[in-house]
Parts: C-alpha cells; structure tokens; sequence
C-alpha cells in the first residue's frame, strides 16, 4: 500500500513562500547586527549611487549593500582589503534567495574614519602635486589689498585685523565672510576662493589671501580637509596662506597653501611687513646714505683741491706759450730744411742739364759732324747700301739742313 506524497495535512510552500518567510524572520530577529570583517568585491555602480561588496572573514562571507544616503555621509572611502566594523540590519534579497546586510553605520578598524579620510585624501592629492613645493607662489613684499576668507564673528578676524593694521597700516583690508564649519562650510569657502580669483581678474587687484579660523577638535577644523577647498586653493592664481587652528593642528588646506601658518594671528604676521622694523630699516638706510654722501663729498672736495694746486690751474697760459714757442721753432726748422732742399734740387737740376747737353747730338754736328736721312723717314742713315741713286736725302747741320738726290753710292774699303 503506498504512502501519500507529501502526507494528508502537510502545506507545501513555494519557494517565494518560504523566501518570505525567512525573510521576515530574519528583518524581525536581527535588526540590529554589528559585525567585523575585510572588504572585499567592492563594486560602486553609476545608477543610483549605491555600494555592493562582501564582508568576510576566515570562516563565511556575507553580502553586504550601503545605501546611497548613508554613502553621502561617509568621510573615507572603501577599499578592498580594508578591515572594518559595520552596524546594519539582516534581510534577504529575494530574486537570488540570499541573505544580506544593509549597512546603517561602517568604520575602519583600528583608525577613526576621520583619520582615514584624511589619510586618503593627502594620498590623492600628493599624487596630483597639490603638495609639490615647487608650485607654491611667494607672497608679495608689500601687499596692497588683504583679503580674509574667514568667519566674521570669531576672535581669529578681530586677531589678525589688529595685527594687520599694527604692523601694515597702509594695507587695504577686506573681509569675506564665509562659514568655516558645519554642513556646505566646505563649498562655502571653495566658491568664495573662486569669486575672489574672478574678481581679481577683472577689477581691483588682490595680493593674497588668509584662509583661516581658531581652533577646534578635528570635527571642528573638518572643513579644511575638504577637496573642494583643497582645489579652490591649488587653482587659486591670487597666493593663499592657511591659518587654520593651532599649532598643532594641520589640515589638507594648510599643505595645499602657497604659505602655512600655525595660527591665524602668525598668517597675519606673515602677509606685511612689521612697520616699525621698517621704519628702523629705512632710519639705518638713511644713516649710510648720509655718512657714504659726506665721505663722497669729502673725497671730492680734496681732489678738487688737489687739481686746484696743480701748475695748470695756477698758471693756465704757460703751457700755451712754451707750446707756441716750441711751434715756432718746429717753423724755423722746417724753412731751413725747405730751402736746403730747394737748392740741393737746383745743384742737381744745373748737373743733369750739363750732362744732357754733353751728349746732345747738336754738339756733335758742331763739331762739323751732319746726319743724314731719307727724305721722308725718320731713320738716320749708316751705310750706303741704305738709298738707291735718284732718291732724295735730307742732312741735318748744326744750322739748317741740305736736302740732295743721290748720284752714285760708293762702299767704304
């Protein structure tokens, strides 16, 4: 006799049935669950702003949702691998028939998250060259506007204004009045850095800018561990320097600043020059001037006495007259050697003519010499086979010429 399948009285339940009904169970009995573990598959989808990853430890993994409202108000960042204790509630997640916890609260453990957030951010932003020394801006020697990106109520502006009109009186000072703590104190600040470096742009210039505030717990001073602050700062083009809290507190907006102060009174010590040391700069500057202009003038004052003394000075014509009297003699020279020459030249002239007229041709036809020519040519004749008979020749006399025909040449023996 066979058995009924499933027995008379049995409910079968579905598998949606049953899911529910662990499901309640699970939301009633453990709404309240902390738990420890290392984060792993750490997903962040671009939907809807959620986090999904897995909790787990030596023993089980759990499954694990943070919610885009609770993400907001997280200060770190998750990573994978990151050992961390989370408060939340159990429930199923019934399309896959798991169990997962939906986080309500999560921290680092063994590190606040503050900390962590903090030490996360510098990471970041020292990998960019927020930090790098070599792009920080110097201040200006002398700046000329001041701007105070700072709460206008707290005793940290009513310090540094006294401080700036003590030291610098002659600085314009303004005030831009910002919120420097609290939910949007962050972006506060940020947009009031941005506005300024507008303005700066296109109006009055701005020289530089104190961003500052007193003291405070972490929480307090959280503000300035912001990265939109620590980008309005980087992007800045007018110099910031960050007094923000006491000398032991140091926050992102501090290594972000072109100048870090410990307090916001020494940032305003930091922007001007102290007067009075200027003035007793300015009083030992003129003291040096004033002895380096006597020695100066002293100096002067005895070499114009020792140019005065000198013969030149005292007698200013003698070296014109013993010049003139040495040009006169330099005259005389030159007239003797002139007509020395001149009569050397004659001596040779007179030579050169006896010699020239020593061999002159017409002193040989004194002599009763003649020559002779072809009537016609230039050619003086030597020979008598030089004419023919009948041809005229010309014969030069010391006086006068005989121009004759040729009868009969006759060779000489």
């Amino acid at each position: 006799m066979s058995v009924p399948f499933p027995p008379p009285g049995v409910k079968v339940l579905t598998i949606g049935e049953l899911t529910r009904a662990l499901k309640g169970m699970l939301e009633e009995t453990h709404t309240n669950v902390w738990v420890e573990g290392e984060v792993s598959n750490l997903s962040r989808p671009s939907s809807y702003g959620h986090q999904y990853l897995t909790l787990k430890d030596e023993e089980a993994p759990l499954k694990a949702v943070l919610y885009r409202a609770i993400a907001l108000r997280m200060r770190f960042d998750l990573r994978d691998g990151m050992r961390v204790i989370v408060r939340g509630r159990l429930t199923l997640y019934m399309p896959r028939g798991e169990y997962q916890l939906l986080i309500e609260e999560i921290q680092p453990k063994g590190i606040g998250p503050l900390e962590l957030a903090f030490r996360q951010l510098k990471e970041k932003l020292s990998l960019k060259g927020y930090f790098d020394p070599r792009r920080k801006r110097k201040l200006p020697r002398i700046p000329h506007r001041i701007v105070l990106v700072t709460s206008p109520s707290g005793s940290a502006v009513r310090d540094m204004l006294e401080i700036l009109s003590r030291r610098w009186p002659a600085a314009e000072v303004w005030i831009c009045p910002v919120h420097v703590q609290g939910e949007g104190a962050a972006a506060e600040i940020a947009e009031a850095i941005g506005t300024l470096n507008r303005i700066a742009a296109i109006g009055p210039a701005i020289d530089v800018l104190i961003v500052g505030r007193g003291g405070g717990s972490l929480e307090d001073l959280w503000t300035f561990n912001e990265e939109c602050v620590a980008q309005a700062i980087f992007h800045s083009r007018i110099p910031v320097v960050a007094g923000i809290g006491h000398e032991d507190d140091l926050t992102i907006a501090d290594m972000v600043a072109d100048l870090r102060a410990l307090t916001p009174s020494e940032a305003a010590e930091k922007v001007v020059p102290d007067r009075a040391a200027v003035l007793d700069w300015l009083a030992g500057l003129e003291s040096r001037f004033r002895a380096d202009l006597r020695r100066r003038l002293d100096l002067a004052q005895a070499r114009l006495r020792e140019l005065a003394d000198r013969p030149c000075f005292r007698r200013p014509l003698e070296r014109i007259r013993q010049e003139e009297e040495r040009l006169d003699e330099y005259n005389e020279y030159l007239q003797r050697a002139f007509q020395r020459r001149l009569e050397q030249l004659d001596e040779q002239l007179r030579g050169l003519a006896a010699r020239l007229e020593s061999l002159s041709p017409l002193n040989v036809l004194a002599r009763g010499y003649s020559l002779t020519r072809k009537e016609g040519e230039t050619v003086l004749l030597h020979e008598a086979g030089q004419v023919q008979s009948g041809e005229r020749i010309v014969t030069r006399l010391q006086h006068g010429e005989i121009i004759s025909r040729v009868e009969e040449t006759r060779e000489s023996e």
